[in-house]
């Protein structure tokens, strides 16, 4: 892949493991939930991102894009989830 689609990968996929987890406590009620899914998603999301990178590049600055690009792809399925309930004005679960 080619560094500038790596880099442009990145940065959206980064912007949605941010949104994820700021929409978090919109949509879970309880600060223990909160802290829970934050940490299950961010600790999932580092070794998804470590194992790719290690996989995958042999270069440092392509193995920290594809590290934040495996974080970020972690994230994207409680992004797309915390999307749909907000366009349905769901409460907190």
């Amino acid at each position: 892949m080619a560094l500038a689609s790596l880099w442009v990968t990145a940065f959206v996929l980064l912007g949605v493991a941010a949104y994820a987890q700021i929409q978090i406590p919109r949509f879970t009620a309880g600060r223990a939930s909160v802290m829970l899914a934050r940490g299950v998603l961010a600790a999932t999301g580092i070794a998804f991102g470590g194992v790719s990178a290690a996989i995958s590049a042999t270069d440092p600055g392509r193995a920290a894009l594809i590290f934040l690009i495996g974080f970020g792809a972690v994230h994207f399925p409680a992004a797309f989830i915390l999307f749909v309930k907000q366009a349905r004005h769901s409460g907190k679960s």
